[in-house]
């Protein structure tokens, strides 16, 4: 049998294509770029370009692949600019960061791996005009960064991280970790962060924290649009005081909240505000004590009001109120709780709290709310598949009375609207006075709701109120902008955001509004009522 000698050109496309994914691609970069078309075509293709990762892994540490000066300049001046518009992500060892960075336009990059990062390389960061140019700052969404370990200090890595988040000011994402890759950088305040040290765009932040003030300082809002934070923190055995409240649904309660409330066992005053989503048992007394209480043997007050949320997707049996009133049987008086079952929305409400409440926030209200008074909160919002009767507004405003945010979700018509009219026909209704309430959003609310509100013969608004509501809605309500009854609360609005199925909106709406900033998002499918 006679031996043939296959050449690489021999090959079909497909082969080189499995051949060439097992390969690094910086080494198929600079092996095969420019021997023929064929094989430009081929190593062109996104899959190998897309992400280019021009550093590697040596025992404890990365090295730069750009081992010399001819390699970098082979690929800065000849492969680079060639491929440029197909990069969206690159990894780079400082040494070589502003070669690359500076070699050509890269109009589709957004993520970056910088490697071995020092004091220096960051302000170099700062101060090369190319490199802090405003397309670079707004293209980078993800950063992710090893600190060089080398004569490190806590201020070190403050300055870097604050030289980062000056450059790169469209962050959406930030990881640091140490150089060896072991441990995520270990951040550490000795006194408050600079002023520029925050991010309006930043959602998820990965880094390590050596104390807990260090973990507040993060969230003080400097960072105001994070929704993840992963923290590394060690246990807390000198925290003795504690309060955790967050207005927005949380979904990882038992893989993040519970297992830092362990890490706190000598707690002595605890504070728990939450909307939490569970998937098959709700958060109540008996989950407490088992959980929290237990595991806290000098907690002597503990104030809470935790909102749990279920998905009713099978017809298995749901606890009722007096089950969950029966798991506080053994805890001080003053705990109210209740559960609230909504078909349509196919969701099932647990609520559970400690009174007289310190809680900021009253969410998912319904009409079965017990009513009590709540001086604390200044944000609601109301959800229900039964209409919500002028007479529940009413128990609203004297159940919070510094309410300053309301969200209305309710798509069912008042049934008894017809009799409102006639006592205010009558002058025996007094309007609801809402005195210190400043945002009303309407955008899932039945038209009814929306007259509630607009009536000044139901409500009395102050003045300086935003309104966010469905243009259609606005416009059926107001009757295109011409009803005396609703203009009064009108001329008290000064925001207006509308949702609309297109930009077309009636000539008489800024005259309906006069002081009113007018906004609106176009959405091309709105639900009728």
């Amino acid at each position: 049998m006679e031996y043939s000698c296959i050449g690489l050109n021999d090959l079909p496309d497909e082969i080189l294509m499995i051949i060439f994914k097992k390969l690094n691609n910086f080494d198929i970069l600079y092996s095969f770029q420019g021997v023929n078309q064929r094989l430009n075509k081929i190593i062109q293709d996104p899959i190998f370009i897309s992400h280019l990762t021009f550093v590697k892994w040596l025992s404890h540490n990365f090295i730069d692949l750009f081992c010399c000066d001819m390699i970098r300049n082979r690929f800065c001046l000849q492969i680079l600019p060639l491929i440029r518009r197909k990069i969206q992500w690159l990894d780079l060892e400082s040494s070589s960061m502003k070669y690359v960075l500076n070699a050509v336009d890269y109009p589709n990059l957004h993520t970056l791996g910088l490697y071995n990062i020092n004091e220096e390389s960051a302000r170099c960061l700062c101060t090369d005009k190319k490199l802090s140019s405003d397309i670079f700052e707004d293209q980078i969404r993800r950063l992710f960064i090893t600190i060089d370990n080398n004569n490190i200090t806590k201020l070190t890595i403050i300055n870097i991280l604050n030289y980062m988040l000056t450059v790169f000011t469209n962050l959406i994402c930030l990881t640091l970790y140490e150089s060896s890759y072991r441990n995520r950088v270990l951040l550490c305040f000795d006194d408050l962060p600079p002023t520029t040290f925050r991010s309006s765009t930043l959602l998820k932040l990965n880094i390590r924290v050596q104390w807990f003030k260090d973990c507040l300082y993060i969230l003080d809002g400097r960072f105001s649009q994070l929704h993840t934070l992963n923290v590394d923190m060690g246990d807390l055995p000198n925290l003795k005081y504690f309060s955790l409240s967050s207005e927005h649904l949380t979904y990882d309660y038992n893989k993040t909240i519970l297992p830092l409330l362990n890490r706190m066992s000598n707690l002595e005053e605890l504070g728990l505000y939450l909307t939490v989503y569970v998937n098959e048992t709700f958060i109540d007394g008996n989950h407490l004590k088992k959980n929290i209480i237990n595991r806290m043997s000098r907690l002597n007050q503990f104030r809470f009001s935790i909102n749990s949320i279920m998905c009713i997707n099978n017809p298995i049996y749901f606890p009722t109120t007096e089950d969950i009133q029966e798991t506080f049987i053994h805890f001080p008086n003053g705990i109210i709780s209740y559960v609230d079952y909504l078909s349509e929305f196919r969701l099932c409400l647990c609520h559970i709290y400690s009174y007289p409440s310190l809680m900021p926030y009253y969410s998912d209200i319904t009409n079965n709310f017990p009513g009590g008074l709540f001086e604390y909160v200044r944000a609601v919002s109301l959800c229900d598949d039964a209409p919500f009767e002028h007479e529940f507004f009413i128990q609203i405003q004297k159940s919070f009375p510094f309410l300053e945010r309301l969200s209305v979700i309710n798509h069912k018509s008042q049934n008894r609207k017809q009799s409102y009219e006639f006592n205010n026909d009558n002058q025996n209704l007094s309007p609801i006075k809402y005195l210190f309430l400043n945002v009303i959003n309407l955008f899932s609310a039945h038209d009814d709701y929306v007259e509630q509100f607009l009536l000044n013969t139901r409500t009395s608004l102050p003045n300086n109120v935003s309104l966010y509501i469905n243009y259609k809605s606005l416009e059926r309500v107001t009757h295109n902008f011409t009803r005396d009854a609703t203009r009064i609360n009108s001329t008290k609005i000064s925001y207006l955001n509308l949702r609309a199925q297109n930009e077309y909106f009636n000539v008489s709406l800024k005259e309906y509004f006069p002081h009113a900033k007018i906004f609106s998002s176009i959405m091309p499918w709105i639900p009728e009522q």
